[in-house]
């Protein structure tokens, strides 16, 4: 029970900080928004972070099912997928925003 409690403490510590991140790039990227390349690079890099991280929760994830016995291993799956949803729902989130800032930029243009 104590093992799974920190556990758990330590995936909400991971996701917070996460959160964190993309809010300070997005704030980053609005206050330095020059031109549309630098934009759009700035996204890529935004996603390649978002794509170490999630492989980074995975391997983490993995190593931990494969010592736990098959029941734990279950939970860990379960939470796994929904780690992989909320990134889904982030790129989702970080990719509107980009169009959007895209469309105002055209629009000033």
């Amino acid at each position: 029970m104590m093992t799974m409690t920190t556990t758990r403490r330590r995936t909400t510590t991971i996701t917070m900080t996460m959160m964190m991140m993309m809010m300070m790039t997005l704030m980053m990227m609005i206050t330095t928004m020059t031109t549309i390349p630098m934009l759009l690079v700035k996204v890529t890099i935004m996603l390649l972070l978002l794509l170490m991280t999630m492989l980074l929760l995975m391997m983490r994830w993995r190593r931990r099912s494969r010592t736990r016995t098959r029941t734990r291993a279950t939970t860990t799956t379960t939470t796994t997928t929904t780690m992989m949803m909320m990134m889904m729902m982030m790129m989702m989130m970080t990719m509107m925003m980009t169009m959007m800032m895209m469309m105002m930029m055209m629009m000033m243009i």
